[in-house]
């Protein structure tokens, strides 16, 4: 059996989709995964490194918005769907999932020509226009929130929760300590700006470190798209504190010996902070992070800082504070795990097993 995922330009879409296949795999060792992905995102790596074949295409962004930008698009939306015509034709898969973003408009209504069905999984508080473009023709819809099913046909929606990879969830505390050369008896901070890396989160990380010496040691997941110039000034000046610019196996072993993540507000980097249980402090961009982060903030699940109105000085005040109440920490922890659940293999196993019978 052939599965087609499809999903880029940010890790969002990926991350779900690569435990789906992990899970998958597990328990049919012989399937076959391809991928279509987009040209300039950070996926092709990540999902090369999990021996799945990648293509790309070209894609666009539908703007809910009067802009020039959306006639452009639409040619770009044609020519994937061309792309997507002639990849599927030849690949032949027996289903197509997909968890949005913009590159998969065009690979999903191809499937639909072709009469093979599609599941798309919906992650964000805020439904996409590229899911709900795509909701009418799907067989199935999943959704990792309980109040999200509210959303789309009752008839073939599911609540699961969020697909998890185990390789994300298995690490050694000792091996990661020694991995990243880090002491023991001082608390870490993993901080990380998305797959593609934030400029802003890397600005007050960097104006927080300074304020951080004997309370924390720092992870920082800087995102290789982004300016190095900025973190590596401040690497030189504080010995407490580390740059990577991107993580394939290592994110198990960062989250393993963090003590508080900082993060975005993507819903792939919310679960794996959910079933690693931390605490975190969350850094949403503008638009449906800032829903998906107001949720769980107003729930006391995580701490909400905004990036228009932070500074290094807040950033750091706020680490210290939350490193020394481990009560809050605790409480934190339990409640984030209450709110995203992680989706469980057999579900996974029978929604596919029931798409392709």
């Amino acid at each position: 059996m052939k599965i087609l995922l499809s999903g880029g330009y940010t890790l969002g879409p990926v991350t779900p989709l690569l435990a789906i296949a992990e899970k998958y795999r597990k328990k049919y060792p012989d399937t076959e995964f391809v991928w279509i992905g987009t040209k300039t995102g950070p996926e092709k790596q990540i999902i090369e490194e999990s021996g799945i074949k990648f293509f790309s295409i070209s894609s666009g962004k539908l703007r809910r918005y009067l802009s020039i930008k959306n006639l452009f698009d639409l040619v770009k939306i044609k020519i994937g769907f061309f792309q997507s015509l002639k990849i599927l034709w030849r690949e032949k898969p027996n289903l197509c999932i997909s968890a949005g973003g913009f590159v998969s408009l065009p690979v999903h209504f191809a499937a639909w020509l072709y009469g093979i069905p599609t599941w798309i999984h919906q992650q964000d508080i805020k439904v996409g226009l590229a899911n709900r473009l795509m909701a009418p023709l799907a067989k199935v819809i999943t959704t990792a929130l309980k109040q999200n099913v509210k959303d789309f046909s009752k008839k073939k929606t599911h609540w699961i929760g969020n697909p998890i990879r185990e390789s994300v969830l298995q690490a050694d505390n000792e091996t990661a300590l020694k991995k990243f050369n880090l002491k023991k008896d001082l608390p870490v901070v993993f901080a990380m700006g998305g797959g593609t890396g934030s400029l802003r989160v890397n600005q007050l990380i960097v104006q927080a470190v300074q304020h951080l010496e004997g309370h924390a040691q720092i992870i920082h997941l800087s995102g290789k798209d982004r300016p190095q110039e900025l973190v590596e000034r401040a690497v030189k000046h504080f010995d407490y504190y580390q740059v990577h610019q991107f993580f394939i196996t290592e994110m198990s072993d960062a989250y393993s010996v963090a003590d508080i993540v900082v993060s975005r507000g993507g819903f792939g980097s919310l679960s794996e902070i959910s079933a690693w249980e931390k605490p975190a402090i969350l850094i949403p961009k503008p638009g449906h992070q800032e829903d998906n982060v107001k949720f769980l903030a107003d729930a006391g699940a995580v701490l909400l800082i905004d990036e228009k109105t932070a500074d290094g000085n807040l950033l750091a005040k706020m680490i210290k504070d939350l490193l020394a109440d481990t009560v809050k920490q605790k409480q934190m922890s339990k409640l984030i795990q209450n709110m995203l659940p992680i989706a469980k293999d057999e579900d996974i196993l029978e929604i596919v097993e029931w798409l392709v019978k």
